[in-house]
């Protein structure tokens, strides 16, 4: 069995941006908003991991049937459980590797960025 990793976590209610800026503007207040892309990435695990459990869940109601003797009493039994074994190894891997890199890039990814407060620009 695995550990998932962390799971990027959505915006809190309540949950407020860094109260100051950093670098030639210190202690200047700054606009911030929650980063769009941060949001895609909770979203894709929100999406992702029900997918996954009903997966991990499927084949392992068909494993422990397929161990019972009542399910099936021959040799390709052994074999048919021994190919959902893989099978469910494979799944693990698969769901770790996805669940990680999900996990890695929001590591990466900052929550808040800050938002263009409209100021005017030559040639815009």
């Amino acid at each position: 069995m695995y550990v998932d990793p962390p799971a990027p976590q959505p915006r809190q209610p309540g949950e407020t941006p860094p109260s100051t800026g950093s670098g030639a503007l210190d202690g200047q207040p700054r606009a911030w908003e929650f980063n769009p892309e941060y949001q895609r990435l909770v979203s894709a695990w929100q999406a992702v991991l029900p997918l996954l459990d009903t997966l991990t869940t499927s084949l392992d109601k068909g494993y422990q049937m397929g161990k019972d003797a009542r399910t099936w009493d021959a040799p390709v039994g052994a074999r048919y459980v021994g190919e959902i074994a893989e099978w469910r190894t494979r799944l693990g891997l698969y769901r770790q590797a996805v669940l990680t890199s999900i996990s890695d890039v929001a590591a990466d990814t900052p929550r808040w960025i800050p938002r263009a407060t409209g100021a005017p620009h030559a040639f815009s």
